[in-house]
């Protein structure tokens, strides 16, 4: 199964970095937050991926292109034309799409773009700044489950995000933005897509967050997997630096592959 991850954004909130780099590609623990993500849904078996970019997508590109040899043990030998001796290599088993979805092009819209890759095939979609211990096995077992068009992940935040209404069977009654009088279970990513959602998308100027989930909610076909684990999105400078202590500390909660 393809892992979709939206990557493309211009992330202004956390323009001390990402005025130098996508925000998928700021670093935490050494490795971009990109990496981690990629690295959990890895953990559970997963790793195809398809990475929509947008604002200075080359960083991503080049990332993945050199992987290999940054992640080996190599000899160059500059006095035979830099051939390239490999020693031993610590790489990730996956593979890796990366497409140019836009500069400016919204969330629905970017998923749109890579339809062709999707290959009319139930697909897991992600944001690329935000990390989980999210089990991914039963997220998708509970998909197959109901058999609905979508599942999004739902978790218990105080914060501004997009609010989902539930009813008794977990089934997302109306989606919407977040209100005063909110107590915060909000849209955490991770979510498992069946390929009738593109057709709820217009085009590049559809955001995924509004018209499309909030019309399969409108007709019963959008459903919550509860997460009562962890949950970070990276949206500041502070939560880049709450995470990097968390890893400092050894109490990374979504770093599964280390337990």
């Amino acid at each position: 199964m393809k892992v979709v991850i939206l990557a493309g954004g211009f992330g202004t909130r956390i323009s001390e970095e990402s005025d130098i780099k996508p925000k998928p590609m700021i670093e935490i623990g050494g490795k971009p937050i990109l990496w981690h993500i990629m690295k959990l849904y890895s953990s559970y078996g997963f790793n195809e991926f398809i990475i929509c970019c947008g604002y200075k997508q080359y960083a991503i590109k080049e990332y993945f292109a050199n992987y290999y040899r940054h992640n080996s043990n190599i000899t160059i030998d500059l006095s035979q034309d830099n051939v390239v001796e490999v020693h031993s290599s610590a790489v990730e088993p996956w593979k890796v799409t990366m497409i140019d979805t836009g500069l400016s092009t919204m969330t629905g819209g970017r998923i749109k773009k890579i339809a062709e890759y999707i290959n009319d095939e139930t697909f897991m979609l992600t944001y690329g700044d935000g990390v989980s211990d999210v089990n991914l096995k039963v997220l998708l077992e509970y998909h197959k489950s109901h058999g609905k068009i979508a599942t999004i992940t739902a978790f218990n935040v105080g914060q501004q995000f997009g609010i989902l209404d539930l009813d008794n069977s977990n089934s997302v009654i109306k989606f919407r933005e977040k209100s005063d009088i909110d107590g915060g279970i909000i849209n955490a990513g991770y979510m498992v897509l069946n390929p009738e959602i593109l057709d709820y998308i217009d085009g590049a100027t559809t955001v995924f967050e509004k018209t499309p989930l909030e019309r399969v909610a409108a007709i019963g076909q959008l459903k919550a997997f509860i997460h009562h684990g962890f949950w970070k999105a990276m949206d500041t400078l502070r939560d880049k630096q709450e995470l990097e202590s968390m890893i400092e500390s050894k109490k990374a909660p979504w770093m599964i592959w280390e337990k």
